[in-house]
């Protein structure tokens, strides 16, 4: 039986160094010498799940072009009364407009009466649309807001990664209307009815099923009806059955990586071929499954990333898909080394990089979330542990191709 084959990009970083405790009890600026080499290393056979070859899901004309970025720093502005707290996740919707997921309670009491809504709207020129969320009768607010996305039909959903968070799912206007899940219910990879920590969600228009990265406590992709939150199915890493058991200690053995996801489940995204894409930050790759959760491929994201010299060790927090019918290029928001990669979608080669640590334009810390809009442009939302906190949406202007294989690094 033919073996699946795995393609591993692997970003190398010289004299990548830093301590986030330092970082957080000094106020230093973390500072990174970053050098990419752009080093694809070949595909290695090996037969996890003995699965068969699925190639044919992946196939087509590898890129002969590399888009290219200019960063503008913190966009949009708010309005002047508000104050803006940490940015979890941004979306774009239909009409290109940007939605802002942020966390009021991450203000000091002294900003706390001037925190903005936790839910943001702003136009496709940074014009202030809305603002809306926060505790309201009918459901549970997160203890911690996560994720947000706009599905097909203009619902907004909402996820959070406390300990008690679910999934929340609201008119675009903030009128409530459905909860998965309940705060409290059993934390298990079995539970079909409640989530753990769901990190991230993206509803499939062909099938209206919400897909969702859960995430920070469960080690899955559990999968729903986007009308009425029935339960579909579910699945762990390479298509098994998601486990309750803890992930293993230190770095897993052999070529494939560990057997589970490796929390947390950071970002799912549904691409118009029909392939689930998913971010295991923990495991430090992105896993490639069909709609139904049959394993197609991985691409691993900074391998060599280990903790403490490298952030938590962790590395795919964000997805994104470049806007053109065939959506040609993945993006993988690298957490701890403070990048974006970008890829060939179909062959998963990487093609460039940008990024570094710090607070100024074109710098993370910590990048998070990732969107993109119908022109190319990315939008980032960025966390701790940089102090202070970078507190903003930072837009990265599409400014056109440059042939490979002559493509130098975006600044």
């Amino acid at each position: 039986m033919p073996s699946q084959r795995y393609r591993l990009a692997m970003l190398s970083i010289f004299a990548h160094r830093f301590d986030d405790a330092a970082a957080v009890n000094k106020n230093k600026t973390l500072q990174t010498i970053a050098i990419l080499v752009v080093g694809i290393v070949g595909t290695v056979a090996c037969s996890p799940s003995g699965l068969d070859e699925t190639g044919s899901a992946q196939a087509g004309a590898t890129v002969q072009q590399v888009p290219q970025f200019r960063a503008e720093g913190s966009w949009p502005k708010l309005p002047s009364q508000w104050v803006m707290a940490v940015v979890s996740s941004t979306w774009i919707d239909d009409q290109d407009h940007l939605w802002v997921l942020q966390r009021p309670s991450t203000l000091s009491d002294q900003e706390k009466p001037s925190a903005a809504p936790p839910v943001l709207e702003f136009d496709a020129n940074g014009n202030f649309v809305q603002g809306w969320g926060g505790p309201g009768v009918g459901y549970e607010w997160p203890q911690t807001e996560h994720g947000i996305y706009i599905d097909p039909k203009s619902f907004v959903w909402i996820g959070g990664n406390g300990n008690e968070d679910q999934i929340l799912k609201f008119t675009r206007a903030g009128e409530f209307v459905m909860q998965i899940g309940e705060g409290g219910a059993p934390k298990t990879n079995s539970d079909t009815a409640n989530l753990w920590r769901p990190a991230d969600m993206f509803v499939h228009a062909s099938t209206n099923e919400l897909f969702v990265a859960d995430g920070y406590g469960n080690k899955r992709v559990i999968v729903f009806d986007a009308d009425t939150g029935a339960f579909k199915r579910m699945w762990g890493a390479f298509g098994s059955v998601p486990a309750d058991d803890p992930p293993l200690p230190g770095e897993p053995m052999g070529p494939d990586g560990a057997s589970q996801f490796m929390p947390p489940v950071h970002a799912v995204k549904v691409s118009t071929d029909g392939l689930v894409y998913v971010a295991d930050r923990g495991g430090r790759r992105v896993q490639i499954f069909t709609i139904d959760g049959k394993f197609v491929d991985q691409v691993f994201i900074g391998r060599e990333c280990h903790a403490p010299d490298c952030g938590n060790g962790q590395t795919a927090a964000g997805l994104a898909f470049s806007p053109d019918p065939e959506q040609r290029y993945l993006y993988v928001a690298n957490r701890s080394q403070a990048q974006i990669m970008v890829f060939d979608r179909k062959t998963l080669d990487f093609l460039d990089g940008f990024g570094s640590w710090g607070s100024g334009a074109g710098q993370f810390g910590t990048l998070h979330h990732l969107s993109v809009d119908s022109t190319g442009n990315l939008y980032t939302a960025e966390v701790t542990p940089l102090k202070p906190e970078n507190r903003r949406v930072q837009k990265f202007s599409f400014t056109g191709f440059v042939a490979l294989p002559s493509a130098s690094r975006n600044r």
